[in-house]
């Protein structure tokens, strides 16, 4: 119950920087179509510094596991995910932004300060192992479902800045090779951005949405549902039900961990994408800000049931 009301705590506090980022629009200081520059900022900038930066960690048999174990649970949830999201598509009929949402969880603009709060620095390396796994099908699956197939091949895969900081931060582990600790402490200032920078531009495009349309949409709402609860009980009962927690030592921390970023909000690189790419960049806000809002309520409650089962 602890870990439940702590949780809750930090992520009223990252809603706060929500209402900043809407405030600043709704006193004219800004206007949304400024989140733009920031949208860049978060993709091309935030982003890879969180992911090479979260690498230079010393190696030991015990941290190999424990990563051996995140990363194979990032992959298997993935696979449930975008199962779950293709079956739900279907029965639901939803469109490329709505699928998008509802698959794709905001795992490293709000885990990363939720674990650092929660566990601890030292635990976030197991978050990254989920985030490196979202990353690449960010830029790849998440980009096909907003843009169509035409729009990616694979010198786009791997010419993309996002994919080349997870090649050089894996390289770097692999190799052992530390970067100079004022590399280091550089990228770790911009890294610790992640979460007010998602927080603001969430904020700013909330705001050039009527509040009506906002919170009268049934398809936001229902998308709501889908990714806040349907998706999280499914992946909690797979996860309880295969018994993943005894396999290394500290299982049951890195386990949570892993299923603490399935169930939050939908991600906020699905707004800045829509943005970046000129897609329905409202809609997909106005379900992030929905999400956002409704987590504080609904994450706590799950992890709670999570650790009563």
């Amino acid at each position: 119950m602890e870990i439940a009301l702590l949780l809750a705590t930090k992520i009223t506090e990252l809603i706060l920087v929500v209402l900043m980022g809407y405030a600043l629009v709704k006193f004219k200081l800004l206007n949304s179509k400024d989140s733009y520059p920031l949208s860049i900022i978060g993709l091309y900038i935030i982003s890879p510094a969180v992911m090479i930066n979260a690498f230079q960690i010393d190696y030991s048999p015990q941290l190999l596991r424990g990563l051996l174990l995140s990363v194979g649970m990032a992959v298997f949830l993935h696979i449930l995910l975008i199962g779950t999201g293709a079956l739900v598509k279907r029965l639901f009929k939803l469109d490329p932004i709505e699928h998008a949402a509802s698959i794709y969880s905001n795992s490293g603009n709000l885990i990363i300060p939720l674990v650092v709060t929660l566990f601890g620095p030292q635990w976030v390396i197991y978050a990254t192992c989920f985030i490196v796994v979202q990353v690449f099908l960010f830029w790849t699956h998440c980009r096909i479902l907003l843009c169509g197939e035409g729009n990616l091949s694979l010198k786009t895969i791997f010419t993309n800045v996002n994919i080349l900081s997870i090649v050089i931060g894996v390289s770097l582990f692999a190799l052992q090779i530390k970067l100079p600790t004022m590399l280091t402490n550089t990228l770790s200032t911009v890294g610790s951005f992640i979460g007010p920078n998602a927080m603001l531009i969430a904020g700013m495009l909330i705001a050039s949405i009527p509040l009506r349309s906002l919170f009268s949409s049934k398809r936001i709402y229902l998308v709501s549902a889908l990714r806040l609860i349907l998706i999280p009980l499914c992946l909690m009962a797979v996860i309880k039900l295969c018994g993943f927690s005894g396999w290394v030592e500290n299982g049951e921390t890195i386990v949570m961990i892993s299923f603490l970023a399935t169930i939050s909000p939908a991600a906020a690189t699905v707004t800045q994408m829509a943005l970046v790419f000129g897609k329905n960049a409202n809609k997909a806000s106005s379900i992030y800000g929905v999400t956002t809002l409704l987590c504080v309520f609904t994450m706590p409650l799950i992890i709670a049931l999570y650790q009563l089962i």
